[in-house]
């Protein structure tokens, strides 16, 4: 997996998509300890996300709220991070 290497605080504001557009179990880059980590949408609203992410190359998740500026859609997976959704009984 290759991380973005833009700089949030240098995206252009017309090219980030609004946080509201991220729907739970969708795979994101998040960007956090100085750098792109790994995560996973949790919920969102229409001024943050709060998502499940990677700090380190590790195992283990942080959570965190983030803005716009700092989510930024993920195509490829994360073997220790992503998981198929739950299925309900019926």
């Amino acid at each position: 997996m290759s991380a973005p290497t833009v700089d949030p605080e240098m995206r252009n504001t017309a090219q980030i998509a609004p946080t509201n557009t991220y729907r739970p179990r969708d795979r994101v880059w998040v960007f956090r300890n100085n750098g792109w980590r790994s995560g996973v949408i949790e919920s969102a609203t229409e001024r943050a996300a709060m998502v499940t992410y990677r700090p380190t190359q590790e195992r283990g998740t942080g959570v965190d709220t983030v803005t716009a500026r700092y989510v930024i859609a993920r195509a490829e997976e994360d073997p220790l991070l992503d998981r198929p959704p739950l299925q309900r009984s019926a």
